[in-house]
């Protein structure tokens, strides 16, 4: 009893600290409901180099999110190489999916603010290499996917509430699959921007541009994450997966910049 004792009044005051989470094990801690928790939002600016795993920002998913994601999550298929997050999908059964891939999360949520991402695409059909913006419950949503049935093309998307159906496919001018490039979400009150390599892409906004006026749009502070992820069940959108060896989606840095 005096040991439990002890252990609670310690954890209670490292809690008080800053740096609580630059201690935990997040590779060790198994998630069943990742949406359930509540999470701090964070409105100072954010670099991440992606040199190492930095668990008091970070944290890996080790489940599955079901439905069309055929593949489980696992710590180690995340992994940092070269100065780069290496995700990579393979043929290890997980979570009672045939595959397993990695995902990368903030541990807190952001504000309104431009996050950005240097990354490289896998390309295969039936595939997904994400960097996005989400809420858990409620549902907001802010996405940027490249499909590696076609890797010089990029579809942006944003869901409200759960409500999603606003899909923007973009050419890119290049192969994703082959270099870094530069991915930017522009998210503030009432509009949504996208940016490739610092231009333009797709915006959108309740004022009318690109929605109805007086459209919903995300409200809520959301973690920052990415994934690679085979698909099944929506070959009419990912193009049909057929595994043959390791795919890797890699990413070089993450940045916020708040508003």
């Amino acid at each position: 009893m005096n040991k439990k004792f002890t252990i609670l009044l310690l954890t209670s005051l490292i809690a008080g600290t800053l740096f609580l989470s630059c201690g935990m094990n997040v590779d060790a801690v198994e998630e069943t409901e990742p949406n359930s928790v509540e999470r701090a939002v964070q409105n100072w600016s954010l670099w991440e180099p992606m040199n190492s795993f930095n668990t008091g920002v970070w944290n890996k998913a080790t489940w599955s999110n079901g439905g069309m994601f055929n593949c489980g999550f696992k710590a180690d298929h995340g992994y940092f190489q070269n100065g780069q997050l290496v995700l990579k999908l393979d043929n290890v059964a997980s979570s009672g999916k045939p595959y397993s891939s990695g995902e990368y999360r903030t541990n807190n949520t952001f504000s309104y603010g431009t996050f950005e991402v240097n990354m490289k695409a896998a390309k295969a059909s039936g595939t997904v290499t994400s960097f996005f913006l989400y809420t858990g419950s409620p549902w907001d949503e802010i996405d940027v996917e490249i499909l590696g049935k076609d890797t010089t093309k990029v579809q942006f998307n944003y869901y409200v509430n759960g409500v999603g159906g606003h899909e923007k496919i973009v050419d890119l001018g290049f192969d994703s699959a082959y270099g870094f490039h530069k991915y930017a979400i522009e998210y503030g009150n009432g509009y949504i921007n996208w940016y490739v390599d610092g231009k333009w892409k797709w915006g959108v906004n309740n004022n009318g541009m690109n929605a109805p006026k007086g459209a919903a749009m995300p409200s809520h502070p959301m973690q920052i994450m990415v994934n690679l992820w085979p698909g099944t069940g929506v070959d009419s959108w990912l193009g049909p997966f057929r595994y043959s060896s390791p795919l890797y989606a890699y990413y070089d840095y993450v940045k916020f910049t708040p508003k």
